[in-house]
């Protein structure tokens, strides 16, 4: 088998949204070399929704810190939504982005990185609600799929069913933290070769010991 780079994230990790340009710098570097494979880690699966006000404090302190390590801008009109939780009227959830990347993949399964990088944009720079089916249209005209079967295909059980197995995948290779990448050489063998944000030197440098092995 070709070897597969596994990119573990979640549309609503800050700290994915920041190594966003690393990884679509290494799908340009080894395209047709590896395959490259998204799983939604489905972080934000709150039972019954829970407002931003929740997590407005924490993303708070932590969002200048992706900032400065990674480079990446967090947009005003995301940021607005953190600065004035109690005006928010976001809640949210994992579930519909992770749908959607499913869905994505039968239109354009070679795009799965540069679709999440843009999912994460839509969020952190334009301050998308990703729980919010419009969030997506734009997208859909970029990537030239067509939004009627899209949003059908967005609210079809079968897709939710994958979303979720995307989600025990990520508990089967003991992710406990995103972003978290894997190169995996055979059916049953897989190398981690980073947990939490990395830079694009480190990450080759891993990648290529892995791949020479």
């Amino acid at each position: 088998m070709k070897p597969h780079f596994i990119y573990c994230y979640d549309a609503y990790c800050g700290w994915c949204y920041g190594f966003s340009e690393v990884v679509k710098k290494i799908a340009s570097a080894y395209k047709g070399i590896l395959e490259f494979e998204v799983y939604s880690g489905g972080m934000v699966l709150p039972e019954t929704p829970v407002p931003i006000s929740a997590t407005a404090d924490y993303i708070k302190s932590a969002y200048p810190r992706v900032e400065e390590l990674t480079g990446a801008k967090f947009g005003e009109d995301y940021l607005w939504h953190i600065n004035h939780p109690d005006a928010s009227d976001w809640f949210p959830h994992s579930e519909k982005p992770a749908i959607a990347l499913c869905v994505f993949k039968e239109y354009h399964p070679d795009l799965q990185i540069s679709f999440a990088a843009d999912l994460q944009y839509a969020l952190h720079f334009d301050g998308r609600d990703l729980t919010d089916d419009e969030a997506y249209r734009l997208l859909l005209d970029k990537y030239n799929i067509p939004a009627e079967d899209f949003y059908e295909k967005l609210h079809e059980e079968a897709y939710k069913e994958q979303a979720y197995y995307e989600f025990a995948l990520c508990k089967q290779l003991n992710v406990s933290g995103f972003p978290s990448v894997f190169i995996q050489v055979a059916e049953t063998k897989f190398y981690q070769i980073a947990q939490g944000y990395t830079d694009y030197e480190s990450l080759k440098e891993r990648m290529d010991k892995v791949l020479a092995a």
